[in-house]
């Protein structure tokens, strides 16, 4: 038994286990990083203890410095949510030692399914339908070589520890056999400490089909159905939904007594997953277990009217499961999204910045599972989601529509996200039809407006013009006077690289602006603090906003945006496309610099590497040329847009 539960996470998670520990009359703690002091999750909690900088590494992956705000609070439990140290056999042993109840599987099966290697041996034994593939213990690059010839092409090269996406690569030319194999076993030595691979052939156009298991400490272990997690980026999971629109009942049955069956194969207990890629033929093979609750957990809570951290507090503590396999059922759909902080137009390029404005929407069906607050910092150390999005209908469409307007009607200013790319997701005619596999991003999908920059439509313009005078000193009846008579003032507005020219002329209660050939009509019907209500051409629309002294930040029809007013600014030196001036295109820590001062460098060249938000860019040369300068070396922090190369072109 134990009385006090420490989050060793943070986030959303943390905050979504905080709730439930409260419900169940737990004291609750929080870890945070220096960088997380005034996050939601530390305010929610009971008590909160710093646990280090605001590296990961340094703080929320340091298991002396969890156990150390164990003893000092007198946490008799740990939840270690998702990522971080969930999946860390050394963790869950190391909270036993010191008599803390991890909630979560024993050692051994964590330490078993941490190895995508060592399980699927142990899958294959115990007849779970697995990929023909190389999970043997030697990792010479001969064997490798060899074996990934006798795989074939498509060939799928894994790192065996890990997981979201990173160390896999899928190769189509055997000539590419050794260098991805090469780039594969770097990623996961960075990654995960491990180079250790695994060879698969590789399943073109499957969709990615999970099942959630739960076991309990008296040796009873059940499903609750599948999630569909299809749609995906680079391996990374975009949207959940459960149940999968290609599951019969009679699939369903045989995919979770597989689940089950692997479950039972290495005494789980708690909650986990078994993910397996189900191809056009309706056959079903071994992906992984993840040995933790996942991030698309809401999905199945959402039709089982289950609370599963509930579940797994009460396993934790030896309680047998309060229901059979029999008495488990799903009532409607439901869709889940993940909020980011990236810019799908700028090749998901994490974003960066202070929240100004967040209010998350409401309605039946809809859950948003968050860990924001305005005024919170978003910065490059961690993983770049905000939040989930939930939906939950009677039928997949009416989840489906409730998930759109769930995305839209959401306000988040002062970050750029990808709700635009969401909402068109849930639109396309593939998605709404349930055919996306884990091919759609990149193929149907791939000319989606919303991957490339689009012009600013003329009322967003009108709107931060508008927006941008809101402040200004000046009475509505003067401004725009000259000497001679009332003109329309200009204005020179700026949307991240896109100028535009305005033209306002002032009215009562409004304005007309000139963009480009055409004149939007503005109205303000009323104004409250952050939120403008307007007419726009005739049809009124509320406009959540923020002013700063340097931009309006706004949401209009479920995209945010940000404007300066550039009309008094000096012109800026030519530091674009092929200047020979490299900047890092965020913040973020230098892990590697690949030229020094004097090198001969080609245009597209790759020159330096930085990790931002548990990503790798590449900084590549823009212009043939020599290095100038490298103010840069690896391990340094540094800030978007700050000069790190020089090329004299």
């Amino acid at each position: 038994m134990f009385e006090k539960i420490l989050i060793a996470n943070r986030g959303e998670i943390a905050c979504r286990v905080i709730r439930t520990a409260k419900q169940m009359g737990y004291r609750t703690v929080a870890v945070y990083s220096e960088a997380d002091r005034q996050s939601l999750h530390v305010q929610l909690a009971d008590e909160a203890v710093c646990i280090g900088p605001a590296s990961a590494s340094e703080s929320y992956l340091r298991i002396e410095a969890i156990l150390e705000a164990c003893a000092k609070t007198g946490a008799d439990a740990v939840h270690p949510g998702y990522g971080f140290l969930s999946e860390n056999a050394d963790f869950a042993r190391a909270c036993e030692k010191n008599s803390i109840t991890f909630i979560g599987p024993p050692v051994d099966a964590i330490h078993l399914m941490g190895s995508k290697r060592l399980s699927k041996i142990a899958m294959i034994a115990a007849g779970v339908p697995c990929i023909p593939g190389y999970e043997g213990d030697d990792q010479t690059d001969a064997t490798l070589i060899k074996e990934a010839e006798r795989v074939g092409l498509p060939l799928m090269i894994k790192a065996s520890a890990g997981g979201g996406g990173r160390g896999m690569r899928v190769v189509t030319d055997s000539a590419e056999i050794i260098e991805q194999l090469k780039s594969a076993r770097s990623e996961a030595k960075n990654a995960f400490g491990s180079e250790e691979l695994i060879l698969e052939r590789a399943v073109i156009r499957p969709r990615h089909v999970e099942i959630q298991v739960f076991g309990d400490q008296h040796g009873n272990v059940i499903h609750l159905g599948e999630r569909d997690c299809s749609v995906q980026r680079r391996h990374q999971k975009v949207v959940e939904e459960a149940p999968s629109p290609a599951v019969s009942d009679e699939l369903r049955a045989r995919m979770g007594a597989a689940a089950v069956d692997a479950a039972k194969s290495c005494q789980y207990v708690g909650a986990g997953t078994v993910e397996f890629l189900l191809d056009s033929r309706g056959e079903f093979f071994f992906l992984e277990m993840n040995t933790r609750l996942q991030v698309e957990h809401p999905v199945t809570e959402m039709i089982t009217g289950l609370d599963l951290v509930s579940l797994q507090i009460r396993v934790a503590r030896g309680e047998a499961l309060p229901l059979t396999q029999e008495q488990v059922s799903l009532t409607g759909h439901a869709i889940e999204v993940r909020l980011y902080a990236e810019d799908p137009a700028q090749n998901f390029l994490p974003q960066t910045g202070e929240v100004m404005g967040w209010r998350e929407a409401t309605g039946e069906g809809v859950r948003i599972d968050h860990g924001l607050r305005i005024g919170q910092t978003v910065g490059s150390h961690y993983d770049p989601m905000l939040a989930k999005m939930i939906a939950w209908g009677d039928t997949r469409e009416d989840a489906r529509r409730r998930l759109i307007c769930a995305i839209e009607d959401t306000v988040l200013v002062g970050v750029n996200d990808n709700r635009r790319f969401l909402a068109n997701i849930l639109r396309h005619d593939a998605f709404r039809d349930g055919e996306a596999t884990t091919a759609f991003l990149s193929d149907e999908f791939a000319a989606d407006p919303s991957l490339t920059a689009q012009p600013l439509p003329a009322p967003a313009w009108a709107i931060g013009a508008l927006l941008r005078s809101l402040d200004s000193p000046v009475p509505d009846s003067v401004r725009g006077w000259h000497s001679t008579a009332m003109r329309p003032q200009p204005m020179l507005l700026r949307c991240q690289e896109q100028t535009q020219e305005v033209a306002i002329e002032y009215r009562d209660g409004g304005a007309d602006i000139a963009v480009a050939d055409t004149t939007v009509a503005l109205r303000i019907l009323a104004q409250e603090p952050e939120l403008l209500v307007v007419e726009v051409d005739g049809i009124r629309t509320a406009v959540p906003y923020h002013n700063a002294p340097h931009a309006s930040w706004f949401s209009w029809h479920g995209t945010s945006f940000a404007l300066t007013d550039e009309t008094h600014q000096p012109q800026a030196a030519n530091d674009g496309v092929g200047s020979g001036l490299i900047r890092a295109p965020m913040d973020g820590l230098v892990l590697d610099v690949r030229c020094q001062k004097g090198q001969k460098v080609s245009k597209g060249e790759v020159l330096a590497v930085m990790e931002a938000m548990k990503m790798e860019h590449s900084l590549r040369a823009d212009v043939d040329g020599t290095v100038e300068s490298v103010s840069i070396q690896g391990g340094d922090q540094v800030k978007g847009k700050q000069i790190v190369l020089t090329i004299a072109p």
